[in-house]
């Protein structure tokens, strides 16, 4: 017999940092979901990742209270910050783009640093060949001011 799917939720948590602290606790908790069970396996299903990349996740959880988890790749924006070399600032010393995207160039990247990029990418986008998934990267870089050289 199936299970009842009781609904899916979306979080980005850090690869091999999940705890039960917020947001991660609160919102699996409201849902019924075991908050420690979930951390032990997203940290072992992650622990080969890079520690601290945002991943995206997506949780689907029965009425059983179980779960299945959907790990997806960092962010291209995550990717193209480390390959550029931008250094943390702001409240929160995270990396910035261009505060005007089109105007301003705040780094550069290589197109053999975008192959890279699309190909550690490439099943979490909707491209078919390598190519246009570099093209795809290609205007992240752009909409960030970075330059693809």
């Amino acid at each position: 017999m199936a299970k009842k799917l009781a609904g899916t939720m979306k979080l980005q948590i850090p690869a091999g940092q999940a705890n039960p602290s917020p947001p991660v606790g609160p919102a699996l908790g409201q849902r019924g979901i075991n908050i420690m069970e979930f951390c032990k396996a997203f940290n072992a299903k992650t622990q080969e990742m890079e520690p601290g990349a945002p991943c995206p996740t997506v949780i689907t959880y029965y009425q059983d209270k179980s779960f299945a988890m959907d790990i997806k790749t960092p962010p291209a924006s995550y990717y193209l910050k480390k390959a550029a070399g931008l250094k943390p600032v702001g409240k929160r010393n995270r990396p910035k783009g261009a505060e005007t995207p089109g105007r301003e160039v705040v780094a550069t990247v290589t197109a053999a640093q975008v192959r890279e990029i699309a190909e550690a990418k490439m099943k979490d986008l909707s491209a078919n060949d390598i190519e246009s998934a570099m093209q795809i990267i290609a205007g992240s870089a752009r909409s960030m001011g970075i330059e693809v050289k």
